[in-house]
């Protein structure tokens, strides 16, 4: 991938965001971090208010009804943190604060956050990796923007 100088680079999931800039230029990638956001993964007690629920029979059929899909409220912080990760990137570049941007983010996280992207954001988009690395070192980052095999964890 090419990465000119002072790009920005967002490695992201549902829980953790980090913000790298290419201090090097297109042939030798160097990234530093500039920031970080990690979100507090809560425990169920404390953001489930109750069980799931029963839903009604169809009424004169004589079924029984069925119970509820429990609300996965874990995956819904997760989007939410995709999402406010997204307007924290539509605000820098409206703002001018990048001109290019390579997105590193696990399918589900990358899913949210392509759709809410600002057409300002989508055209400054050098690359995106559809991949986990919020847990890698930088330096497994780096390969794998140079296209290199990052050793397996």
């Amino acid at each position: 991938m090419t990465l000119p100088h002072d790009s920005l680079v967002l490695v992201a999931d549902g829980r953790k965001a980090l913000f790298l800039r290419n201090q090097g230029d297109e042939h030798r990638i160097d990234l530093r971090t500039t920031s970080h956001r990690e979100r507090e993964d809560r425990k169920d007690s404390d953001i489930k208010t109750a069980p799931a629920g029963q839903s009604p029979a169809p009424g004169g059929t004589g079924l029984s009804g069925g119970t509820m899909a429990e609300t996965d409220f874990h995956q819904q912080e997760e989007d939410r943190f995709a999402r406010e990760l997204a307007d924290e990137i539509n605000h820098m570049a409206l703002t001018g604060k990048f001109e290019t941007l390579a997105v590193v983010a696990p399918a589900r996280t990358m899913g949210e956050l392509r759709p809410l992207w600002h057409q300002e954001v989508a055209k400054r988009i050098v690359g995106e990796h559809v991949k986990e690395m919020t847990r890698r070192p930088v330096q497994d980052i780096e390969a794998m923007l140079k296209g290199k095999a990052a050793p397996p964890t």
